[in-house]
């Protein structure tokens, strides 16, 4: 059986009061402790953004055998320093201080963790979030699992959307290395006319923070790759 890739996305909240320059007092074991993870080839790339009091935790993880319900690392396994200062979010299996966010959106499936390995350490590793009107959530999830299944749509391969409430969360890699699903760039997307054909402007809330249409760009904690195993 050989290896996997194994991509995540968790929302977190802080408790109130804490500033970046103590979170980022807290995590330097985290950063430490992941970056030992990518020279043990456990860990691909690793990330942590914020928006306020919220965090957006992205990363890619390497093991044997075939992907699973539950992750081979858990997001305690990476940056559980922060326990102490995060909120418990309810839920069906009970409370948990990482709340899971489904993914809706992508450019590329790992097919093997050299296929998945950067040519090049990115210039930026990028992310960032939009806010979806509750009425309009739905519809936006409907579009954008359409066009992944249809799988022609080019983006970014690294690039990964997850969703949680009414709030979108993005990591992307530049430059980007442009792909698609079915690994075919001779076909155009004829899904995504279905997405331009409700005004998706409509779906947003603009929050005027700036960034590229409807996502802001997030401050990272951290943004760690494959270049730490040549440190």
């Amino acid at each position: 059986m050989g290896q996997t890739i194994e991509r995540y996305q968790y929302r977190g909240q802080l408790k109130t009061g804490y500033l970046s320059e103590q979170v980022n007092s807290v995590l330097q074991l985290s950063i430490e402790r992941i970056k030992a993870l990518i020279k043990q080839e456990k860990i691909m790339t690793a990330a942590l953004y914020y928006y306020g009091d919220m965090l957006f935790l992205y990363y890619e993880t390497i093991k044997e055998g075939i992907k699973e319900k539950e992750p081979s690392i858990k997001p305690e396994e990476l940056v559980g320093e922060l326990s102490p200062y995060l909120e418990m979010w309810p839920g069906v299996e009970g409370k948990r201080l990482w709340v899971h966010m489904p993914t809706v959106y992508y450019h590329a499936i790992p097919e093997s963790v050299e296929d998945w390995s950067r040519p090049m350490i990115p210039e930026l590793r990028r992310g960032r979030i939009a806010f979806l009107y509750e009425e309009s959530l739905f519809e936006y999830v409907y579009h954008h699992v359409a066009i992944v299944n249809e799988g022609l749509l080019q983006g970014d391969k690294y690039q990964f959307i997850g969703l949680h409430e009414n709030i979108l969360f993005s990591y992307f890699e530049e430059p980007k290395m442009m792909m698609n699903i079915q690994r075919d760039l001779s076909r155009a997307s004829e899904a995504i006319q279905g997405w331009l054909d409700v005004n998706p402007e409509t779906h947003f809330i603009s929050k005027g923070d700036g960034g590229v249409g409807n996502f802001m760009f997030l401050p990272s904690y951290f943004a760690l790759g494959q270049e730490e195993k040549m440190k």
